[in-house]
């Protein structure tokens, strides 16, 4: 009989995994990221990594897998909509675990093509519902792309190149400066 690891072990090995993948991710991008060197990060056996997450695509996905949990749009006051999505965007990179996994899918799209599926689903499958709830259905998709690349772009400026400009902005400043922008394109101006 072969003897099951416990679950508080079994647990414990997974975030060991997934804490390790998610800095290596972030690190070397998904390409460069080996199995071998998660598994020596999360001081583990590769074959531990490979049993809990089939392969290497499979532990990417849960090490990336994110909610952004944006707020409901229909209920909030439609002048203070921009400011609500830039607000829970800074919360959401600058707070860990979230901040890491999303660092992780951006530096691996801008190096890898094949995670750009992934930031896809990330971020136009949960931005697009949420643009929905706010102005007209007809160009939401319109609406939440622009939403995205303004969002990213800042990502990409503060959090991977770190253009000292921009880092430099509390978030009291990116909100003031960034907002308005986001409210324009939520509104379809």
């Amino acid at each position: 009989m072969v003897d099951e690891p416990s679950p508080r072990r079994s647990d414990a090995t997974r975030a060991a995994i997934l804490e390790a993948a998610r800095r290596r991710f972030a690190a070397d991008g998904f390409r460069r990221a080996t199995i071998r060197a998660i598994a020596a990060d999360a001081a583990i056996d590769p074959s531990m990594v490979m049993r809990y997450y089939g392969s290497k695509d499979g532990l990417f996905a849960a090490a990336v897998d994110v909610a952004l949990d944006l707020p409901d749009l229909g209920a909030a006051d439609p002048d203070t909509v921009g400011e609500l999505l830039v607000r829970q965007f800074l919360a959401l990179w600058e707070g860990p675990p979230t901040g890491e996994i999303l660092l992780t899918l951006l530096r691996s799209a801008v190096a890898d093509d094949a995670v750009i599926e992934k930031i896809r689903q990330v971020f136009a499958g949960q931005v697009t519902p949420a643009v929905l709830r706010f102005g007209s259905p007809a160009d939401a998709a319109r609406r939440a792309g622009l939403v995205v690349s303004q969002l990213l772009g800042l990502a990409l400026t503060r959090y991977v190149l770190r253009l000292p400009p921009v880092v430099a902005l509390t978030p009291a400043d990116v909100v003031e400066q960034i907002a308005p922008t986001v409210q324009r394109y939520l509104a379809g101006g």
